[in-house]
């Protein structure tokens, strides 16, 4: 089964936890998915990792770490676990990438070593916000482009119609604007230029989604749009916000009802929070490069980086890079 699978590279180094964690639910996913992957570490670390089927060590001997300037340290480092997974892209040898490292790195390493798709202004972070009983709400950019210019938001609605539409299935995504007010006119010039040209243009028909508007922060999670588009500062903000309130929210349910004479309704409760916590919506997809890169959050647990790793090896399995280089031609 695993050799019928697309073979992920895994980035063994990054992260708050690795190479534990990574080994850990690199484990996990070659055993319960049948995803065959390449961990891509130092080998002297990576020993537990040794003799589990479905997992090949790739030597690395370098490790850019979360404090390290992306840019440089990509270009300095050339045996970097991140580095020589995104060269295993490129050659062939993967059919995706994954990190929970340092982010901007990983984009670095994506755009040096795998390469842009033509015609794609700026890449960007999708990343899907859970939405309670229904598809998770794409939001882009999270973090790839803290400046940006209309035409690259137009070009990130495409980008995400496509993503969300492939890896959710919605045949018709709707997409909007993320800005202060529902009402028409509101917003920095940013977004008042970029609505102006998703109301005038053809892009929605050459990507098949429909634009509806302007979305405000307290729709995100609402399922008002399929998927929301900002610059990279105002999404990782959001992002990050939204991660931390979740995490606050989540805890203090879990210990009031430990607490409580109620502790019974942690059956009911805790499959809810399931629906909403991050870790069981997957990892972000770098949009806009010539192969399938995944990033998660530093802090992920292996079961994260079981699911993450299962949902690279599906979207190199799904299409999608041949998909955005056609419509971005």
């Amino acid at each position: 089964m695993g050799s019928e699978l697309p073979i992920v590279a895994v980035d063994a180094m990054g992260g708050d936890g690795a190479p534990g964690v990574m080994v850990e639910g690199a484990r996990i996913a070659a055993t319960d998915f049948g995803v065959p992957i390449l961990l891509v570490g130092r080998p002297q670390e990576l020993e537990q990792a040794e003799g589990i089927d479905g997992i090949t060590i790739v030597a690395a001997s370098e490790v850019i770490g979360m404090g390290d300037e992306p840019a440089a340290s990509v270009r300095t480092k050339k045996d970097s676990s991140i580095v020589v997974g995104a060269k295993a892209v490129k050659d062939g040898e993967a059919s995706a990438l994954l990190s929970a490292g340092n982010t901007g790195a990983a984009m670095a390493a994506s755009l040096l070593r795998i390469g842009r798709i033509r015609g794609v202004s700026r890449p960007a972070i999708a990343v899907p916000l859970p939405v309670l009983g229904s598809t998770p709400t794409t939001l882009m950019d999270c973090g790839a482009n803290a400046e940006a210019q209309p035409e690259w938001l137009v070009q990130f609605a495409q980008m995400g119609a496509i993503y969300n539409r492939t890896r959710f299935g919605v045949e018709r995504p709707r997409v909007g604007v993320l800005t202060i007010g529902e009402e028409a006119g509101k917003g920095n010039t940013l977004v008042k230029e970029t609505v102006a040209l998703m109301e005038a243009g053809e892009w929605a028909h050459k990507c098949g989604a429909e634009f509806v508007g302007n979305v405000e922060g307290g729709d995100l999670m609402s399922g008002f749009a399929d998927v929301v588009v900002c610059d990279g500062f105002t999404g990782n903000v959001v992002l990050k916000a939204l991660e931390g309130t979740t995490a606050l929210a989540f805890d203090a349910i879990r210990t009031t009802i430990a607490d409580s004479e109620f502790s019974e309704a942690s059956e009911i409760i805790e499959p809810v929070i399931r629906q909403l916590e991050p870790q069981h919506t997957g990892s972000a997809m770098l949009l806009g490069v010539k192969g399938v890169s995944m990033i998660s959050h530093g802090s992920s647990s292996p079961y994260t980086i079981s699911n993450a790793i299962r949902t690279a090896s599906e979207m190199a399995n799904s299409g999608i890079v041949p998909e955005l280089r056609a419509l971005m031609a």
